[in-house]
């Protein structure tokens, strides 16, 4: 019986060697050596390390010490006893924590006001306002350290050039910073030192995005001036101002060179704010387990509040064509 073509042509045909493991893992390799992904690996791999070795290996390292007893010559695992301390046992915790939600309080409204404000201003168009908003950003590329210096003198009660001219006026100025019931207060007034700086860049980008047609079409309808500004400005600034919103609680809550410089935390522990209780108790006291607790601490409320503005956000926050986040 003769064999059908196929079974012959099969029998004939030379069998193909298979490739050894070892040569498959090579041309995987050389596969992704070619990849797009493998690039874009590599380019970014200098910022995946350096955030490995400097931020996330720092935190993890840190939440592990916060559950330490650990003043750098011993080390010793308590369990929740630095929350515990601090959360019932350590008046300054709360203080501290109370000065800084004061603080923020008054200091994140002041100044996304006066920075929205100063960038209506420069967003006039008329002669010379880059030479304008060269002026008012100046200030905010002053080293902090030396603010605090210019403002400590300011506010000196007797040589301060803010009580001499509130003389002039007839008016017996405070003694700021060495008053326990003003000290805080002249640190919210030095915070507003910055207002021309980067949240007003940010706001003077966000109006110049904003479309001339939405003017003129808001004109058409008898909306200009103040009613302009609060059917057509705010509604499409609304992402710029939840943006800048968001950046001052989390700096308004880290805030440490000023009450460092100005007050070191008096008097009567008046501007002792939350980052500068945790710098003492780390670099002073060395009681880094504490330290590392409440950095952690101020990790989660700053978590919660952020959490609650991108759930509320919603409800104010417009993108363009007139819709709700």
């Amino acid at each position: 019986m003769a064999e059908s073509p196929d079974v012959a042509k099969a029998q004939g045909a030379v069998a193909l060697p298979r490739s050894t493991p070892r040569e498959q893992t090579r041309a995987r390799r050389a596969s992704f050596l070619q990849s797009p992904n493998f690039w874009g690996y590599f380019f970014i791999s200098p910022w995946l390390i350096g955030f490995l070795i400097f931020t996330a290996g720092p935190m993890l390292a840190s939440l592990y010490l916060s559950f330490c007893k650990y003043d750098l010559y011993q080390l010793q695992w308590v369990g929740t006893k630095n929350y515990e301390i601090l959360l019932t046992r350590d008046p300054l915790f709360w203080k501290s924590l109370g000065n800084t939600a004061l603080y923020v309080l008054f200091s994140v409204p002041l100044g996304l006001t006066g920075s929205l404000l100063i960038a209506l201003l420069l967003n006039q168009k008329v002669k010379g306002m880059a030479w304008f908003r060269t002026l008012f950003y100046l200030p905010s590329l002053v080293p902090a350290v030396a603010s605090a210096l210019v403002w400590q003198w300011v506010f000196h009660p007797d040589a301060g050039i803010l009580n001499y001219s509130l003389s002039l006026i007839g008016i017996q100025g405070p003694k700021w910073l060495q008053d326990p019931d003003t000290a805080l207060a002249s640190l919210i007034i030095m915070s507003l030192w910055g207002i021309g700086g980067g949240r007003m860049i940010i706001f003077l980008a966000g109006l110049q995005g904003i479309s001339d047609e939405l003017y003129e079409a808001a004109s058409l309808d008898g909306a200009r001036g103040w009613a302009s500004f609060r059917h057509v400005t705010l509604p499409m600034l609304s992402p710029t101002i939840f943006f800048n919103l968001i950046l001052g609680i989390i700096g308004s809550f880290q805030v440490f060179t000023s009450a460092y410089v100005m007050t070191n935390g008096g008097p009567d522990n008046a501007t002792r704010m939350f980052v500068l209780y945790l710098y003492d108790n780390a670099f002073r006291y060395f009681k880094m387990g504490k330290a590392s607790a409440m950095a952690w601490c101020l990790f989660v409320l700053l978590l919660v509040f952020t959490v609650i503005q991108f759930k509320n956000a919603s409800k104010w926050v417009y993108y363009e064509g007139g819709e709700k986040e």
